[in-house]
């Protein structure tokens, strides 16, 4: 009698299974990951963004627009060092900026993007809001739920955040 030393379809049709169970369970792990990197890279371009108009104060004296609630094109070209005429006359870069991509955030000709932006359809137009101290009293008034409704006082200069109803979204430059 022959001996034979391969595999039957039941053991192939088990271990195929098994892998399938497997990788089953790995996928909201990655999915888990790749949207805390995302909120990670949101949470760090509000702080820049934040940052870079802080920056443009100190630098000039004054805030590149006392009544900009979004970050647009307008204020992106000013701190990219863009618009060169009264509103950046040094060509001061303050804010290095990308082109969107999905899946990363960058600037489109709406202004600065979250990683999200591509995510829906149609896109989002301005996923970052802005707070400026105009009166320069320290109190501004910031979204406390990633949209326009729900604000509240912080005793800050400048303040950024993303416009997102999911709370799991949500980035603030001031927390």
């Amino acid at each position: 009698m022959k001996s034979s030393r391969a595999f039957t379809l039941i053991e192939l049709l088990i271990v195929i299974a098994i892998i399938g169970i497997l990788m089953s369970l790995l996928f909201p792990a990655v999915n888990s990951a790749i949207d805390a990197a995302r909120k990670a890279q949101a949470k760090n371009d509000a702080v820049q963004i934040a940052t870079a108009i802080t920056a443009y104060e100190t630098e000039y004296g004054r805030l590149p627009f006392a009544t900009k609630t979004a970050v647009d094109s307008a204020l992106i070209n000013v701190l990219a060092g863009i618009d060169t005429g009264s509103n950046n006359p040094r060509a001061i870069v303050f804010l290095e900026v990308q082109g969107l991509k999905r899946g990363k955030s960058g600037t489109n000709s709406s202004g600065f993007m979250d990683p999200w932006t591509l995510m829906y359809n149609p896109p989002k137009t301005a996923p970052y809001a802005v707070s400026m101290d105009s009166d320069y009293d320290n109190n501004i008034s910031v979204s406390t739920n990633g949209l326009a409704t729900g604000t509240t006082v912080l005793r800050k200069k400048v303040s950024v955040w993303n416009v997102e109803a999911n709370t799991r979204r949500q980035v603030r430059s001031w927390e």
